[in-house]
Formats: C-alpha cells, structure tokens, sequence
C-alpha cells in the first residue's frame, strides 16, 4: 500500500513540474523554472521508491498514463485548452490500456513476491 502512495506522489509532483514547465516560459519566469527543478527531481525520488516493490512495466504504465491524463485536465483547466470528443476518447483509451496493463500482472505478482522472499531469505 506504501508503494502505491509513493506512486501516486510520484504522479502528483510530475503533473505539478509539468505545469511548471508551461508556466516557465521556455525557463525565462525564475520561479516556475525552479519549480520545474523541485517537482521533477521529486517526482522521480517517488518513483524510485515506489518501483522497489511494483514491476517497472507496470508502474512506468501508471505513472505516464495517469500523469498524460491529469496534465491534459490541468492543461483544460488553467490554461483554456480545447476539449474533444476524440480528447475524451484518447484519454479513456489511456486509462483503460493501464487497467488492463494492470490485470495481465495479477497473475505474476505471486511469482515476484516469491522471488522476493527468497532474495530477502538468503541475505
């Protein structure tokens, strides 16, 4: 459970230096620039932690997909950016290939948490 909020952090913060990264102007606003700096290095800080117990497909699935999803409502929300049908559409496509990236590791999770209490046993 640890490791999900550590994702979902991590997810958080990406979303937050993207929007910096808008707001920075190309890195000429001071402030956002740091920001841009801060949230990333952050946000992958997160992501280390939260990838020493969840498989790296499926966090990096996670994490870019959710992160693409929230980015484009923040871009919808702060910045006036257009909404589609085919937006809307792309974007539930990103949402569903995650869930399902997310089911097709249900069956090897038991296998890795056997490997991981082997590893842990023998040191």
């Amino acid at each position: 459970m640890k490791n999900v909020l550590f994702l979902a952090l991590a997810i958080f913060f990406e979303v937050c230096g993207t929007t910096m990264l808008k707001l920075s102007n190309g890195f000429t606003v001071l402030f956002p620039s740091l920001g841009v700096i801060v949230f990333f290095s952050t946000s992958f800080a997160f992501f280390g932690l939260a990838l020493k117990r969840i498989a790296l497909s499926t966090a990096y699935a996670v994490w870019s997909g959710v992160g693409t999803a929230l980015t484009a409502c923040v871009g919808i929300a702060l910045f006036g950016e257009g909404m589609s049908l085919l937006k809307v559409v792309a974007l539930l496509l990103i949402i569903v290939g995650v869930v399902i990236l997310n089911k097709s590791n249900d069956g090897t999770k038991e296998e890795q948490n056997g490997k991981t209490e082997i590893s842990t046993s023998e040191c």
